[in-house]
């Protein structure tokens, strides 16, 4: 029995329990909840719903505990139901009702985990978009691991999902690049607002191979900003290839002043009064809807404002029927929540269309110090180093496993480490150990079985409780937009798989014969198995057969 089967039985017991007692049904709370308690002696599961509902049926918690209790006893699966404290309801299942959640996973194979609650959700979801004037740092790094992760999690759970790079081609930061590149291709330092780094000669010489006559062109610069940038996407394209993240869309901001796109969003805004003037600029009344400030649009020279393209690309974005507009942004972009949210309402949308996730800073440390320096960057930590140091899958796993909310730092001694205090090689080594002893099954002729009844050892039971828990973690990281509870879920399942395997035979030993228990457990591991290889896979992660 899985824990949302045994949510839908409780919530019936307890609808049962309110109707025979004339009690108000309303009084039932919507998201009746199953919950593995932190001390396996307090039973498999515990429900809080007597608790939650005693007080609008105006029964005292441990009254209507008592009855649940007795309505449960004796309900098939149920191998046992008790009050705990003020009215929780500690529940313990029968074993062959765990052994449900095995043939679970069994029957669904690589869609356990998959839900449709997403089905009617178009997103859009937008991330990494580091400007092309560099290659991609550690913080667009850490972005181009979660966001893929995320796009993997809600795709899992039914939306239909669109992931997009927004290159911002346009502005002064590009200018700056195409100065640097002149400056590196006369062998002359940057300029003073330019950008600096091995890379910056790099391009420029490969802006010469391909126009030879670029520096004394009278349209120099614009070759340069055609060449130079072009190259710099290239790169950029490449390294997230390589790191396992690919994108549908790769959308450019000067499209949309070209395109006329930013005059037209604009324009609807002054239509609406959304727009004013003042000091001889135009204001949003970003304040009307929430935002702690008006933001300027088109600025007194007559040039628009960066807002000016963000807006204008929102209406792009809707106009291309997406329902959720997703944006993951940097450390230094808190302001852009408000004024998202306010440019979608100044057009009369709804401002909940549009999420902003922020994401905190990345830092690495080898040897108890910060690494500060790239050998191709100069002055930041790029994507490539963090490769170059740990392999793909370590750096996305790493950078997957902790809550954006907060900033990590990642000990480049410690992902190197063919050791359980690794993370993402105890997960995979878990995965291996699986696949080697499903070989080793093979080599003995033996076949999964599926009397699940026989999983009565304590460890089996952890096991089998913690595979059934997977599809509610992916739910959750979908509806928080957490991938980082996948990662940390993947590690609990490893440990309790490791726990199982080392109190619990499954191949039999010299002579012994295969018993039913043998293949039942090894039908265990290849659930458990099967729950690895699908939670690695929604972060981009590889689930290898050896090690």
């Amino acid at each position: 029995m899985t824990p949302a089967l045994l949510a839908d039985l409780v919530r019936t017991a307890a609808s049962d329990v309110l109707a025979r007692r004339g009690l108000d049904l309303a009084a039932l709370p919507d998201d009746v909840g199953v919950e593995r308690p932190r001390n396996p002696e307090h039973g498999d599961y515990a429900t809080n719903v007597a608790l939650r509902a005693a007080k609008k049926a105006g029964v005292p918690p441990r009254d209507l505990a008592a009855w649940l209790v007795e309505e449960l006893t004796g309900k098939d699966g149920i191998a046992s139901a008790e009050i705990a404290g003020p009215g929780f309801i500690n529940l313990r299942l029968a074993a062959d009702a765990q052994g449900g959640i095995v043939r679970e996973v069994l029957v669904a194979g690589d869609a356990y985990g998959t839900g449709d609650e997403y089905s009617d959700k178009n997103v859009n979801l937008e991330f990494v978009s580091a400007n092309p004037t560099g290659p991609l740092h550690l913080g667009g790094t850490r972005w181009a691991a979660v966001g893929d992760a995320l796009g993997r999690v809600l795709a899992a759970r039914g939306a239909k999902v669109t992931r997009e790079y927004y290159f911002n081609d346009a502005g002064k930061q590009i200018d700056r690049f195409v100065g640097s590149l002149v400056a590196a291709a006369k062998g002359e330092p940057a300029p003073e607002d330019g950008y600096g780094g091995a890379y910056i000669n790099e391009i420029a010489q490969q802006v010469l191979a391909v126009e030879p006559g670029a520096l004394d062109a009278p349209d120099r610069d614009e070759i340069f900003r055609r060449v130079g940038v072009n190259q710099m996407f290239v790169e950029i394209k490449q390294a997230l290839h390589d790191f396992g993240t690919d994108f549908d869309v790769w959308f450019h901001e000067q499209s949309l002043h070209d395109s006329g796109a930013v005059e037209t969003a604009v324009n609807r805004l002054k239509d609406s009064g959304n727009l004013y003037e003042a000091d001889g600029a135009w204001w949003l009344r970003s304040t009307e809807f929430g935002d702690d400030k008006d933001r300027v649009v088109i600025k007194s020279d007559g040039n628009p404002a960066y807002i000016a393209g963000d807006i204008a690309y929102f209406l792009d974005k809707r106009s291309r029927g997406f329902d959720l507009c997703i944006y993951m942004l940097g450390a230094d972009h808190h302001g852009y929540v408000a004024r998202l949210k306010a440019a979608a309402a100044a057009f009369g949308d709804d401002p909940d269309v549009v999420e902003v996730l922020i994401g905190q800073l990345v830092n690495l440390v080898k040897d108890g110090v910060p690494v500060r320096m790239s050998k191709r960057a100069g002055n930041v930590v790029t994507m490539d180093d963090l490769v170059e140091a740990v392999g793909v899958d370590a750096a996305r796993y790493s950078l997957i496993r902790s809550s954006v909310d907060s900033s990590l730092d990642i000990d480049l001694d410690l992902l190197t480490r063919r050791s359980n205090d690794n993370p993402v090689f105890y997960v995979q080594y878990a995965h291996a150990r699986l696949a080697s002893l499903a070989r080793n099954a093979a080599d003995l002729g033996m076949t999964p079985g599926e009397e699940f009844g026989l999983l009565e050892h304590p460890r089996e039971g952890d096991l089998v409780r913690t595979l059934g828990e997977f599809p509610s973690v992916v739910a959750s990281a979908a509806e928080l937009r957490e991938p980082h509870r996948v990662a940390r879920y993947l590690e609990q399942l490893a440990a309790a798989y490791h726990k199982f395997y080392d109190a619990c035979r499954v191949l039999p030993m010299g002579d012994e014969e295969i018993s039913d228990l043998h293949r039942a457990r090894l039908g265990l591991c290849v659930a458990a198995r099967q729950v690895l290889a699908n939670g690695l896979g929604l972060l981009g992660v590889s689930a290898p057969e050896r090690m």
